[in-house]
């Protein structure tokens, strides 16, 4: 058998799995649109139409899209903040500490994501934890609205997706040169500058990475705005959840989630070139 055979016979399994489980639903969200809701729902098989395209893009799904991608880009700069340094602090750890370091932030994966949203329910309430905890300390006399509303849902997708962040942030650290950094302080530069000047710049894929995990998982989340944002305001995500379960209109569910499918890819391909350019930068260097 010859290596090029050998590798095609490895890589079967998982492109059996990717076709089933991605690129068929996905062929068949594209196929669906272009059809009629039946009567009492379901599919009219009629003459394809574009009607469902044009009226996913009418202002109101639109501004609904645009609501959708300001939260996520919220969510995605609260996350860098915080997995940033996250990051940088296990990258410059002790090398026996680290792997410890990484299992604490990695640990909520290990619970459900609906307890995960569930328990901070039971933190903001008006009757929460947090609440109880300012009235009895005589900081507050009547308890914060920090529940159903979009602070809520940012802080839940921040605390969801931001291991994200330090891993992929994390590993970036872990493939840098120290020797550019030692070469910087050599020549005069502070941390600071050292930081922004090399640290940063070559750590731009992890981070690129990692705000293109939260942003895309965060846009089309729809548990967490319908949780914690108590249906007070729609997401992309809650919008396409009704269309299939509630409405019944699965063409119209489809031209949606086609063209939440068409944001993601163009972040993920972008995503993509930029590593590609830093991989180039750096082998150029």
């Amino acid at each position: 058998m010859t290596p090029q055979r050998a590798s095609w016979l490895l890589m079967a399994p998982g492109l059996v799995w990717l076709g089933l489980l991605m690129v068929a639903p996905c062929a068949l969200i594209f196929g669906l649109m272009f059809f009629e809701r039946g009567v009492y729902g379901g599919i009219d098989w009629a003459a394809p139409t574009l009607d469902n395209l044009r009226r996913s893009l009418d202002p109101l799904y639109l501004s609904i899209f645009l609501d959708s991608g300001l939260v996520a880009l919220a969510a995605t700069l609260i996350a860098l903040l915080i997995g940033y340094p996250a990051a940088y602090a296990i990258a410059r750890a002790p090398a026996h500490r680290q792997t410890a370091l990484l299992f604490i932030a990695i640990l909520p994966f290990w619970t459900n994501y609906l307890i995960r949203t569930y328990a901070w329910i039971v933190l903001l309430n008006p009757a929460g934890l947090i609440n109880s905890a300012l009235i009895s300390a005589g900081l507050r006399s009547e308890p914060l609205s920090l529940l159903y509303n979009k602070p809520a849902v940012i802080l839940g997708l921040v605390y969801s997706y931001t291991p994200f962040v330090i891993l992929a942030v994390y590993s970036a650290l872990q493939r840098l040169d120290p020797s550019y950094a030692e070469a910087s302080r050599d020549l005069g530069a502070g941390a600071v500058q050292t930081f922004l000047r090399i640290t940063l710049p070559l750590t731009a894929p992890g981070v690129a990475a990692g705000a293109v995990f939260v942003f895309v998982l965060s846009i089309g989340n729809f548990v967490t705005p319908d949780l914690l944002g108590g249906g007070k305001f729609q997401m992309v995500g809650n919008l396409i959840y009704d269309q299939f379960l509630s409405a019944r209109d699965w063409p119209f569910g489809a031209a949606l989630s086609a063209l939440l499918i068409g944001v993601m890819m163009m972040l993920l391909f972008a995503q993509s070139v930029a590593a590609q350019r830093a991989r180039g930068s750096d082998a150029r260097a």
